[in-house]
């Protein structure tokens, strides 16, 4: 991973993270979880995203290099955490509550994509909370599957395949 950084006009910087970055972001999805999905996921999926995010495999992962995340910052602090697995599967897509509808979202999302798109693929995936489903319809992605649940966690299978998410 290269240490491009983008500024943009709101006062935030998007960049891949940083080894010392991990924690606080990961504490950032998941407050957000707690705040906005826990309560349709019940106790069984709040456990399996807490194991998730916190378990050794995706650290690792990261640190290999294989587990993307970029992070939106604001005066050094995370507002905003995107990863990418599977070399196309967002797995992790997350804006602080303070700043929910400011575009961040959208600019995590076009810069994962645009990583994506320089191994030579426009194709991403997601498998998105109810809560996030408008936000990714929003930005081309379609459904290609119903609602399902999975070890306690409720999604929408989707995927995208355009050169620019608007």
């Amino acid at each position: 991973m290269d240490s491009k950084s983008l500024s943009f006009t709101p006062g935030y910087t998007l960049s891949f993270a940083g080894e010392s970055d991990w924690e606080e972001a990961m504490d950032l999805a998941w407050e957000t979880f707690l705040r906005f999905e826990a309560a349709e996921y019940g106790r069984e999926g709040t456990r399996n995203f807490l194991n998730f995010i916190s378990g050794d495999l995706i650290y690792k992962l990261f640190l290999n290099g294989e587990y993307l995340v970029a992070v939106a910052k604001e005066n050094g602090r995370i507002i905003g955490v995107g990863t990418v697995r599977n070399g196309h599967h967002i797995s992790l897509l997350f804006v602080d509550e303070k700043h929910h509808r400011q575009g961040i979202g959208t600019a995590i999302l076009s810069f994962l994509q645009q990583e994506v798109m320089k191994k030579g693929s426009c194709l991403m995936t997601v498998n998105a909370a109810p809560y996030g489903v408008p936000f990714y319809q929003k930005n081309g992605f379609r459904a290609t599957a119903d609602t399902q649940t999975t070890d306690g966690i409720t999604y929408v299978p989707m995927m995208c395949c355009s050169e620019i998410i608007p």
